[in-house]
């Protein structure tokens, strides 16, 4: 019989999503950012002492605090709700009713499973059902999302969630091809090998529609 910590190995190590949602305690958000950061600086101090590392040195001395920071406020920045784009649309005014794509969406983002990057391109679009978001936006909320313990089939998810929400449309999709470095750098060490997740909302769900969305992608745009 399997133990329940070869089971968590296990989901781990073949990067298995277990929940759609992120999984956040209740308690999530009781202590200030800079209460985080001084309770994982000293986490981060242990790790490396227990490692072995000499924190006297000097270009060591600063790091605890400088990966504290960075979760609570940079790579993980995503968790706080505070950060969450704003949600403002506009009225569809000029009528245009086909697809909009915005490709080549720039991901960083952290598995949770090892807590190394994941790194590549996202791909959205949606079709207008009377309103339209600033493109910019469409960015901001894949790094919103992206800032944060993830995987990548929920990342993609949430991505086009977010977007139906604010759109008030169905007809919404993504696209993420993305290298895992726990995959690349550690494991099996595949440095060539990238992982694709899709999402396709209303609309995209036909062939026809969904097929559109893809040519798209494939356009070469250079400038």
């Amino acid at each position: 019989m399997i133990s329940e910590d070869q089971l968590h190995d296990d989901i781990g190590n073949n990067h298995i999503a277990t929940n759609a949602s992120t999984p956040l305690r209740t308690d999530a958000f009781e202590l200030t950012e800079e209460q985080k950061i001084e309770l994982i600086k000293k986490d981060v101090q242990n790790i490396l002492h227990t490692l072995g590392m000499d924190l006297s040195d000097d270009s060591l001395k600063g790091t605890p605090n400088r990966v504290a920071k960075m979760f609570v406020k940079e790579i993980f920045g995503g968790l706080n709700p505070q950060k969450k784009p704003s949600s403002s649309t506009f009225e569809n005014k000029y009528k245009y009713n086909e697809m909009l794509v915005e490709k080549n969406i720039t991901v960083y983002s952290t598995c949770e499973h090892h807590l190394l990057p994941i790194v590549g391109r996202a791909h959205v679009a949606y079709i207008s059902n009377g309103k339209v978001v600033g493109l910019s936006k469409m960015n901001r909320i894949v790094d919103y999302y992206a800032k944060r313990p993830q995987v990548q089939e929920r990342l993609t998810i949430q991505i086009v969630r977010e977007l139906q929400q604010v759109l008030n449309t169905e007809d919404v999709a993504c696209i993420i091809d993305a290298k895992h470095l726990c995959v690349n750098s550690r494991g099996i060490r595949d440095i060539e090998s990238s992982t694709v997740t899709a999402e396709f909302g209303g609309k995209f769900k036909e062939e026809a529609v969904r097929r559109e969305f893809l040519d798209y992608i494939k356009l070469d745009t250079q400038f």
